[in-house]
Parts: C-alpha cells; sequence; structure tokens
C-alpha cells in the first residue's frame, strides 16, 4: 500500500506545485473579502483534476453581516464505500500582504526549493496537499471504506462564522471526524481560543486652550493601555498546562480618535486581541477585562467607557476520537520524515473550533515548514519548502488510507 499511494503521489510533483502556484498568484486577500472569484478559479483547478465540486455561495446578507464582499465555499465528496467521513479544512482567503517582500506576494517565485507568496503556507499550500492526496487514493484502487470530503472555505481570517460554522449549521456536511490545515510537523490537538474587544473611551472636548473645562479622552484611554500592559505582563507568569501553547496574550493592535491637534479629544477607540488558552474559561477572561476596563476609566473624572465583543472564537481541546486522527498521522508522518512527530499545542486559533463545537473530533495537519515563524506566516516573504508540501501530502493520503482501510 505503502508505495502504490507514495508512488502516484510522486507521478503528480509538478502538476501539485502548478497547482498551488495558481492558488497564490490569484489573490483572495481577506480583507477586503471578496473571495467567490477565488473560490471559482480553485473550483476549476479541481475539475481538471477530476473532482466533482459542490459550489455554496453564502447569502449576500450573511457575507456583508461579517465584513465580506463574497463568500462562496467548496466542498469535495468521494465515497469509498459505506463507513465513516473524513472531511479535510483548508482556507483559501488569506490576509493581505503588507510591506517587506523580498518577491512578489502573489507571484509564487521558487527560491533555493521554497516557494513565496501570500497563501503558499497559509493555507492554500493544503488545498493542494489534501486534493493530492484524495486523488492518490482515488487513483489507488485501495479497498476504502468510508467518504473523503474537502472543505474549502474562504473566511477563516475573519472568524470561521460563514465558511466551516456556515456548512456545519445548515447540514451541507455532517462529518465523522476532520483533518485541519496544519502549521508544523507536529499534529496539533489544541489550540488557543481569542477574544476581541471594542473599548470606546468617552470624554467631553474643549479648546486646547481651557483644556480643563473638557474631559480628556485620550488621558482616560492611556489609564486604560496601563492597566492591559500591566495584565499583559502578568499574563506571561501563566503558561498554560498543554505543550505548545505557551502563556495567554493580550495585544492592543488599533487605536483611533481625536479631532485635531488644538482640541481635547472626545473619543478614542481601542481594539483589543486577548488569547484564551485552553485552560481558561472564556466567559471569566471577558468578564475580567470589563472589569479592568472599567475601573481604569474612573480615573479620569467623567469619563466613560463602552465595550463591544466583537470576537469570541473558543478553544480547540481534544473530544473523543480525536486521538485515532492524531496516532495515525504521528505514525505515519514519523515514517516519512525519519523523525519522531508527536503532538502539540499551539497559541493561534482557526477553524477547527468550528467542527470541535459541532461534536466532530479533529486535529491539525498540513504541509509545513516546522513552524510559523520558519513559514513566515502572515508577515513578509511568506513561504513554503516544497518537499514539505510533498511530504504532507504522503502523510495525509496513507493517514487516510489507514483510518479507512
Amino acid at each position: 500500500m505503502m508505495k502504490s499511494l507514495t508512488d502516484l503521489i510522486d507521478q503528480h510533483d509538478a502538476t501539485r506545485e502548478e497547482f498551488l502556484a495558481e492558488l497564490v498568484r490569484h489573490p483572495s486577500d481577506n480583507p477586503a473579502g471578496d473571495c467567490a472569484p477565488h473560490a471559482a478559479m480553485t473550483a476549476q483547478l479541481l475539475e481538471q483534476l477530476g473532482f466533482h465540486v459542490e459550489r455554496h455561495a453564502v447569502p449576500e446578507a450573511l457575507v456583508r453581516a461579517h465584513g465580506m464582499v463574497s463568500c462562496t465555499n467548496l466542498i469535495v465528496r468521494h465515497g469509498f464505500g459505506p463507513g465513516p467521513t473524513i472531511a479535510l479544512n483548508a482556507h483559501g482567503d488569506v490576509v493581505p500582504p503588507g510591506e517587506g517582500w523580498s518577491a512578489d506576494p502573489y507571484g509564487a517565485e521558487i527560491r533555493e526549493g521554497w516557494m513565496y507568496g501570500r497563501g503558499a503556507a497559509v493555507s492554500k499550500s493544503d488545498i493542494a496537499s489534501y486534493a493530492f492526496a484524495l486523488k492518490a487514493l482515488k487513483e489507488s484502487g485501495l479497498a476504502l471504506k468510508g467518504t473523503v470530503e474537502l472543505h474549502i472555505t474562504y473566511d477563516e481570517e475573519t472568524g470561521g462564522e460563514i465558511g466551516p460554522g456556515w456548512l456545519l449549521a445548515e447540514g451541507i456536511s455532517k462529518p465523522d471526524a476532520a483533518i485541519a490545515a496544519g502549521f508544523s510537523y507536529n499534529v496539533v490537538t489544541a489550540h488557543n481560543g481569542c477574544l476581541h474587544l471594542e473599548v470606546t473611551v468617552l470624554g467631553r472636548s474643549a479648546h486646547a486652550a481651557k483644556p480643563e473645562t473638557g474631559i480628556d479622552a485620550l488621558q482616560a484611554a492611556t489609564c486604560v493601555l496601563n492597566a492591559l500592559y500591566a495584565e499583559r505582563a502578568s499574563l506571561r507568569g501563566q503558561p498554560s498546562a498543554i505543550p505548545g501553547i505557551g502563556a495567554p496574550g493580550l495585544t492592543v493592535g488599533l487605536i483611533s480618535g481625536g479631532i485635531n491637534t488644538n482640541v481635547v479629544p472626545d473619543k478614542i477607540t481601542l481594539r483589543l486581541d486577548r488569547r484564551i488558552t485552553p485552560d481558561e474559561d472564556p466567559a471569566a477572561v471577558e468578564a475580567g477585562l470589563r472589569a479592568l476596563i472599567e475601573q481604569a476609566v474612573t480615573e479620569v473624572e467623567g469619563a466613560r467607557v463602552e465595550i463591544r465583543q466583537v470576537l469570541l472564537a473558543q478553544p480547540l481541546t481534544p473530544l473523543p476520537g480525536s486521538e485515532k486522527l492524531a496516532e495515525a498521522l504521528s505514525r505515519r508522518a514519523t515514517e516519512i520524515y525519519g523523525e519522531p512527530i508527536g503532538t502539540t499545542g499551539v497559541p493561534l486559533y482557526t477553524d477547527a473550533r468550528h467542527y470541535a463545537a459541532a461534536g466532530v473530533p479533529i486535529v491539525l495537519y498540513g504541509a509545513g515548514p516546522r513552524s510559523i515563524e520558519e513559514a513566515n506566516a502572515h508577515r513578509a516573504d511568506e513561504r513554503l519548502p516544497l518537499t514539505d508540501l510533498h511530504r504532507a501530502t504522503q502523510v495525509v493520503a496513507l493517514a487516510l488510507a489507514d483510518l479507512l482501510g
């Protein structure tokens, strides 16, 4: 079995690399989130590989409500016989490229065995690895029992609610287990959740010649920032018990406000990101942050604060059944890579949580590199070693054959 499957994967090396290059060459930045054109192109590429592709367009009003312009999710289903359904989920939307690239972010340039481009690692690579793993299984003639589905979704960068969340809530897919795009050589079984809060500090404007007649919203916001950064420092001493997760994180990523240089500001808006470890209670984390912010604002008499939850992504913790997925992937990855490949947690959050929330056991595994830092994920010069694309395709195909054999 191993020789047959790996030989089939070897035969398609050039085609698989060109498939990924085409995905990278077509932008799918989110924001702005106009991702239906990329889905249409991806569907055509999959059909050229011999797959029947379902196109599931998310209703426009729902798309707009989630801050996007267009979103179409794709499903490929291939049944080998009666048995469980395993979904393979990778997302086609990407963060905007930003500055500082040494290569065209949409060029798919190959340099010393690495492909450079936005999405080359996160996670267009796994659209390729999953598609070609399934193609090899189809061509192998193995007597498997069950169904493999490809779930290619387009809103991971804005929360996944109208990607996997929508597909599962609408009953469009009902998998028994799932594997989602990975970011390391290890099999990921747990990851952080995330809370985004919008904090609006309100004061009263006044002429800069008479600042005492106003209520300085920026001064009050500074009190909030001081409290938040003190909280961040304290969180560093509270690491998760799960390997790979680390300590909770807190980042203030956006600040806006003010009227003019000569006016006391009456409104300052902050947006913060609080990473929630699987050990923590998300409701308690949010309640604690709200109390901290509300107390800090009282340091400036007359200042007020409004706090709005923008996002609450639950942490991923293993469900019963996920250990079978992890064992199959770890064993095959250890064989292919020639080194021990185990399980770990990661400090980011992903679409995998939507499957877990629906009761679907899930782990994360896919094309490397060894770490998100090595991949330059979400920053300039994102890249993927093509050897890892090849090896991940082998691992996924062999693990699926074990699980469905």
